[in-house]
């Protein structure tokens, strides 16, 4: 039905996902094994079917798949309750709004001090790069602090990240399968290593707070512990920083929504950030799994069959926003599930709603006059949707 490996298809989806909607449910797709839930009615209806699971299969040989299997099927992500219940109590404390709103003098000096770094590199070069000077850098600064992660190891993190979650693809290379068993143990072992020495010496972060719950006998065990910090340090950005891309790029092609932003960088910045995970969104593809028979849009999904929600699809239903198609910064109610919906909604949505609310506004003061400087270099995938660099001049 879609080949999601077209080079077309993911430079613009959007045609084809159109046709896909206008089918009016959801769709078997006989290559992916999966049916496909592009409507935005349909994609909502299945991230809160409670008969439809987050069900991880263990990858094989089981020996050389080890560790990345135990940190999928120990994490938040990959659990159902009362599993999921349990280890998202304990990990919400870090992710209240009183905790996030606490940040924000964080993310006001981080992001400053890219931009004040932005404006040395300007005056020798002439362009930077939003994705690796800024996009980047900002949320894995945050979340690498949230959890204790020491500052000169953070150019470990997008690497391990990136290599892990391109097996969320539909079909990773033989070469994405080996860096994705090497990052697993790699980062599990370091994270495993800082478990260790915050029970020693205990600090302010998430991690000693998680290893001091697990060292007194409470509810997590030392998997658990270390694969919520990885889906931690990994969820953490991943959004952030690809919802950042694609809407700054979207905007940066439409002067009007640009000379809007411009205008009022402070009084937009709301509406923009849910615009731009509506129009673009970072995340395309969220699959789950039939755990009894049920029905989504008036279609059967058996037990044990897949149904993915297409979440970048919902963002373009025709029958849920006016304009569907178009950038909008104003765009106000934006009812888009660009963070999921249900029992999966993204943990660290408020964080990175602040992080992006925070440095949006401060970018475009500080550079008003930005613009692309060639074409973007988008990342060659779908489910992931993002850019790997975008070079621009002020």
């Amino acid at each position: 039905m879609l080949n999601m490996q077209d080079s077309g298809f993911i430079e613009n989806p959007y045609p084809a996902l159109k046709e896909l909607r206008a089918f009016g449910q959801p769709v078997w797709d006989e290559q992916l094994g999966m049916f496909l839930a592009a409507t935005h009615k349909d994609a909502n209806s299945v991230l809160r079917n409670r008969a439809l699971g987050r069900i991880f299969k263990p990858k094989e040989p089981q020996s050389t798949w080890e560790t990345f299997n135990w940190l999928h099927a120990d994490s938040i992500l990959d659990s159902e309750p009362p599993k999921h219940t349990r280890l998202r109590s304990l990990v919400m404390k870090a992710f209240n709004p009183k905790k996030i709103e606490s940040l924000r003098p964080d993310v006001e000096r981080l992001t400053n001090q890219l931009l004040d770094a932005i404006e040395r590199k300007l005056s020798n070069q002439g362009e930077f790069d939003l994705i690796a000077d800024f996009a980047e850098p900002l949320p894995v600064k945050v979340i690498a602090s949230m959890l204790g992660f020491p500052d000169s190891d953070e150019h470990l993190l997008r690497p391990w990240s990136q290599a892990i979650v391109k097996m969320y693809e539909v079909s990773p290379s033989e070469q994405d399968k080996k860096d994705a068993i090497k990052a697993s143990e790699e980062f599990a072992d370091y994270v495993h290593g800082l478990m260790l020495e915050r029970k020693k010496n205990p600090g302010t972060d998430l991690i000693t707070d998680l290893a001091l719950v697990e060292e007194d006998g409470e509810r997590l065990n030392a998997h658990e512990l270390i694969a919520t910090c990885v889906l931690l340090l990994n969820a953490g950005h991943e959004a952030s920083v690809n919802g950042f891309g694609n809407g700054m790029v979207a905007t940066l092609k439409n002067q009007q929504q640009l000379a809007l932003l411009k205008a009022n960088p402070r009084g937009l910045a709301a509406t923009a950030v849910d615009e731009f995970l509506r129009f673009d969104a970072p995340l395309h593809l969220f699959e789950r799994t039939a755990t009894e028979d049920t029905e989504i849009g008036g279609v059967s999904i058996a037990t044990g069959q897949k149904i993915a929600a297409l979440l970048g699809s919902a963002g373009r239903d025709e029958t849920v926003f006016e304009r569907a198609d178009e950038l909008d910064l104003t765009r106000d109610p934006n009812p888009h599930i660009g963070f999921g919906a249900g029992i999966h909604f993204c943990i660290g949505a408020p964080l990175a709603r602040m992080e992006m609310t925070t440095s949006l506004p401060a970018l475009v003061e500080r550079f008003p006059n930005l613009e692309l400087v060639s074409n973007p270099k988008r990342r060659p995938t779908f489910v992931l949707r993002g850019y790997e660099s975008v070079m621009v001049r002020a």
